[in-house]
């Protein structure tokens, strides 16, 4: 059965791109920094033979973006509305069948080690989740051998530091879950200073 994995991103433009970060070290340098992120790390997972690139992103009016020229046209994918738990949702209702990991944009450190071994998680699992010292996660996967929870992602204080604790919390517990590697997404200098030498 094919692997799908899923690259949640934003459209690297200035001023909509890690304005957190923008405050800090200026919009133009955040967008540049992003832009190379994101672009590194299509080129890196679109070489892996092992699973099937596909891009959810925003705004929907961005499906021809030269950021995603690495990845076909027919396997870009409009996030449409909704908080980021409804966003998340949607490619595990609308992919072809096989399994689903999907990732954000702005991970430094993850590699095609860190995806094979959600997959491989996902062989024993429902769901697979990879925390983020902060709190959230910066992946999640889903099996699909059965329907997906309806409760996944409700009632998620999003951009807190209980965001994984109330993904969890709102599975039934008949979901069997596992967590991957920790890793942690870029949104402010300190976490782009930890990345320093």
């Amino acid at each position: 059965m094919k692997r799908h994995l899923v690259i949640l991103a934003r459209a690297p433009q200035t001023g909509r791109v890690k304005r957190r970060l923008g405050n800090e070290i200026g919009m133009a340098e955040a967008a540049r920094f992003y832009r190379r992120l994101l672009d590194d790390q299509i080129r890196r997972m679109t070489r892996d033979p092992r699973w099937t690139v596909w891009l959810f992103v925003t705004p929907d009016t961005s499906l021809d973006d030269p950021a995603w020229r690495l990845v076909p046209v027919s396997r870009r994918k409009p996030q449409k509305q909704g908080d980021l738990g409804r966003r998340m949702k949607r490619p595990f209702l609308t992919l072809p069948a096989g399994p689903v990991v999907l990732v954000g944009s702005d991970i430094p450190a993850m590699r095609q080690h860190h995806i094979a071994r959600a997959f491989a998680l996902l062989g024993g699992h429902d769901l697979v989740f990879g925390p983020a010292r902060d709190g959230g996660f910066w992946l999640v996967g889903a099996r699909r051998v059965r329907p997906l929870p309806r409760s996944l992602f409700k009632g998620v204080r999003w951009s807190t530091a209980t965001v994984l604790a109330d993904t969890l919390a709102g599975l039934p517990r008949q979901v069997t879950t596992a967590l991957a590697d920790t890793l942690d997404d870029v949104d402010d200098a300190d976490a782009l200073r930890r990345l320093s030498p």
